[in-house]
C-alpha cells in the first residue's frame, strides 16, 4: 500500500472536528426523568400553600370576638345586647312616661320577662321562647291575671300616637302597634276583640284591645305580650315602666 492511500485511510479513520464522545447523564438528570418526580413536587407545593393560607386565615380569625350561642338558643339580633340597659334609653318625650299596658292590679303579674343581655343565666333560660324546634329570645313582657289565666282584660295604651298596625296575624294573634311622636313604638300582641284601626290617633290610657291568645304563646293561655321599640331597636318595658 502507497504512503498516499495510508495517509487517506488515517485521515478516514481520525474523529470529525467538532464531534463529540457521548456523555452518560448525570445523577440529578436521570432523577428528573422520571414520570413521577414532577407530580410530586407539584403536589408538594401545593400542600405548602394550602397550609401557608390556612394558617393565615386562622389567625385572622382569632382576632376577631366571635359569640358562641350554646345549642338550643338563638343569638339576638345585632344591636339588642345594650338596649336593656337604662343609660341607653332616653325619656320619653311629650311630656308622657310608658305606661302598663293595664289597669294596675294586684290581680294580674308578669308570665315571661324580657331576655335581658346582661341578666343572669337562668333569667335569660326563662326567657326564651320554644317555637318549631327552636327557641327565640323574648323581645316583650308578657302579662296576664296570676289567678285565672282564662278571665280577659282590657289592654291599655301605653304611650300616646297613631295606629300603624292593627291586624291578626297568623302566629301572634290580633296585634297593634302604635308608633308615638318621640319615636316609640309600643306593640301589643295576642291580642282579641281590636278597638282601633289603622290610622287612630289614641291617648295614654285608651282601651285599644282585650287580652286573648297567641298560637307561639298558646300555654301562656289569655294574657298581653308587650314590646317597646325605640328607632326601630328592642327595648326592656321595666327600664321605663311607671306604674300609675
Amino acid at each position: 500500500m502507497s504512503d498516499q492511500n495510508k495517509t487517506t485511510r488515517k485521515l478516514e479513520e481520525a474523529p470529525k472536528p467538532g464531534a463529540a464522545s457521548p456523555v452518560k447523564p448525570s445523577g440529578m438528570k436521570r432523577f428528573f426523568s422520571k414520570r413521577w418526580v414532577f407530580p410530586a413536587v407539584y403536589m408538594a407545593a401545593a400542600a405548602i400553600i394550602v397550609t401557608i393560607l390556612w394558617l393565615n386565615a386562622d389567625a385572622g380569625g382569632k382576632k376577631e370576638d366571635q359569640a358562641v350561642t350554646a345549642p338550643g338558643t338563638v343569638e339576638t339580633p345585632a344591636g339588642q345586647e345594650g338596649a336593656s340597659s337604662p343609660e341607653s334609653v332616653p325619656a320619653a318625650a311629650s311630656g308622657e312616661t310608658l305606661r302598663l299596658p293595664f289597669k294596675d292590679s294586684e290581680d294580674m303579674g308578669v308570665l315571661m320577662n324580657y331576655w335581658n343581655a346582661n341578666g343572669s343565666a337562668e333569667e335569660k333560660e326563662a326567657a326564651m321562647v320554644e317555637w318549631n324546634n327552636s327557641f327565640t329570645a323574648h323581645m316583650g313582657v308578657d302579662y296576664a291575671n296570676k289567678t285565672d289565666n282564662t278571665k280577659s282584660f282590657e289592654v291599655l295604651a301605653a304611650l300616646s300616637g297613631k295606629v300603624m298596625v292593627a291586624d291578626m296575624n297568623p302566629v301572634n294573634g290580633y296585634e297593634v302597634e302604635i308608633q308615638s311622636p318621640d319615636g316609640y313604638v309600643t306593640v301589643y300582641q295576642s291580642l282579641e276583640d281590636l278597638k282601633v284601626q289603622v290610622g287612630d290617633e289614641v291617648k295614654q290610657g285608651d282601651v285599644i284591645a282585650m287580652a286573648g291568645r297567641s298560637e307561639v304563646e298558646k300555654d301562656e293561655g289569655v294574657h298581653v305580650h308587650f314590646e317597646v321599640r325605640n328607632n326601630g331597636q328592642p327595648v326592656d318595658p321595666n327600664t321605663l315602666i311607671q306604674a300609675e
